[in-house]
């Protein structure tokens, strides 16, 4: 199946590409650091049962940066006009790792256009104290070490000795995309927690069990930040479990919407 039609819409003055296919209810999907995720089989399946839209954060897959940007706010106000600019209604937003950030922000914003919400793996609050490493740094740890720590098997995470020189490129401009939307503070809303409570949908929480850039202990105390959230652990999964078990990633998904 291939991965869907690539659409761009033009907000704020920027070029927003996004993928759109499917049918039947609405699923908003926000990628993490690692770029876009439609092309992933997960999302295939996910497109025989959804209407799948699947936006390319700027700065990622080797869109520009627009100048004014410079955190993950900028990118959720862009947001809140895209779903407006589609008029989507009654969706399932779905955002992974710093996707599910901009994901909650989003959401104690305003949750008029969605019905549910998933978070896999989210990064976005800091619940230890000042001196605790909430998030493990991926800017200071060495790729050997970060793949071991994102991944439960390594031999499913991309061979970056595979790559051609657009695929390193573009590797390389989503980590500086990365960099400018959750550098500073690292990883998180300081403020965050004190809206989480505005959530007022259901939401899942899911994370791979071997997850050690953010802990399941970490997306347990996401969780009790959301009224009424609900958290599954998927075993034999890092911190992409779409990636590693999608069956079981996607069977969770459709029990939730369903």
């Amino acid at each position: 199946m291939s991965e869907g039609k690539m659409e761009t819409i033009t907000l704020q003055g920027i070029d927003l590409p996004y993928v759109r296919r499917g049918s039947g209810r609405t699923l908003l999907m926000l990628h993490g650091g690692g770029g876009p995720v439609a092309p992933m089989p997960f999302a295939a399946t996910l497109m025989e049962h959804f209407d799948v839209v699947a936006p390319i954060h700027p700065g990622f897959a080797g869109t520009r940066i627009p100048d004014r940007f410079d955190d993950i706010h900028d990118l959720k106000f862009l947001y809140l006009d895209f779903i407006d600019a589609l008029e989507i209604e009654d969706a399932v937003l779905m955002g992974f790792s710093m996707g599910g950030w901009a994901a909650a922000e989003l959401a104690v914003m305003t949750t008029a256009r969605f019905s549910r919400m998933v978070l896999v793996d989210s990064v976005g609050i800091k619940p230890g104290d000042r001196d605790t490493r909430d998030v493990a740094d991926v800017f200071a740890l060495h790729p050997a070490e970060l793949l071991k720590i994102t991944w439960h098997d390594t031999s499913k995470a991309p061979n970056v000795a595979e790559m051609d020189e657009d695929a390193l490129a573009a590797m390389a401009g989503n980590r500086i995309a990365l960099a400018l939307y959750t550098f500073d503070p690292y990883m998180h809303n300081p403020k965050l927690p004190g809206l989480l409570h505005r959530i007022d949908i259901p939401t899942l929480l899911i994370w791979g069990e071997s997850d050690g850039l953010v802990t399941p202990e970490y997306g347990a105390a996401f969780r009790d930040m959301i009224p009424g959230a609900r958290l599954v652990v998927i075993p034999e999964a890092g911190h992409a479990p779409q990636a590693e078990q999608p069956e079981a990633f996607v069977s969770e998904i459709l029990a939730f919407a369903s």
